[in-house]
């Protein structure tokens, strides 16, 4: 599945942020509405909570052969066997991450820049998020990354880019002939009423602006 994987559509959850009762729900829904990778984070829930939540979500996500992706936790990624972990800068460098979780696992890595680009991809991460591209509600802290600086790691890097932050119906078309190869969302799809309609809508967007 490594090598194969669609980023186009790539699901952040955000339980402070969902429309539906349950994070399960929201995940099947997106799922539903052709969400092709999920992330899920989980800042607040204890470790039990957080590998009991994993293990549904899990369930969910390969009856519809989509990786799971783990934010930040190695360890409940590891537990539930989890197609992936995304670390960001501040977190153990991915050159440890991937001696922990071995060859077979995908390693996302935050970045901002060129500098972290070149230094994840070195350190063998399989995919990048690049962003925040705007502000947003989600990360506060998050510095804004140019589409100048954008361009430029697309230009300087060959792994699979994600763009996040503030990426809504709005912002997709700003990525048109740039080359990225997802854009993650979160509130565009999760905070909406019909969560279903919504990542449909996202998915055609993305399809028309940025393939």
């Amino acid at each position: 599945m490594k090598n194969t994987i669609d980023y186009s559509v790539y699901l952040v959850t955000d339980r402070d942020l969902m429309s539906s009762k349950t994070i399960e729900e929201s995940v099947l829904k997106s799922i539903q509405g052709g969400c092709t990778v999920v992330q899920l984070r989980e800042k607040n829930s204890s470790s039990r909570e957080f590998f009991e939540l994993a293990k549904r979500v899990h369930e969910i996500t390969k009856k519809a052969n989509i990786p799971l992706i783990i934010n930040d936790r190695i360890d409940v990624a590891l537990a539930i066997n989890a197609e992936g972990v995304h670390i960001g800068q501040s977190d153990l460098p991915c050159e440890i991450v991937r001696k922990i979780v071995g060859e077979n696992m995908i390693i996302g890595v935050s970045a901002s820049n060129v500098t972290d680009a070149k230094n994840a991809v070195n350190a063998s991460a399989d995919y990048l998020g690049v962003g925040a591209m705007y502000a947003t509600g989600t990360k506060t802290d998050a510095s804004v990354t140019s589409l100048e600086e954008l361009r430029l790691i697309r230009k300087n890097i060959q792994i699979p880019i994600v763009v996040i932050g503030g990426i809504n119906k709005n912002t997709i078309p700003n990525f048109k002939g740039i080359g990225i190869d997802g854009i993650a969302i979160v509130s565009a799809i999760v905070s909406q009423k019909d969560v279903e309609k919504s990542a449909k809508e996202i998915k055609q967007l993305f399809k028309k602006h940025c393939r």
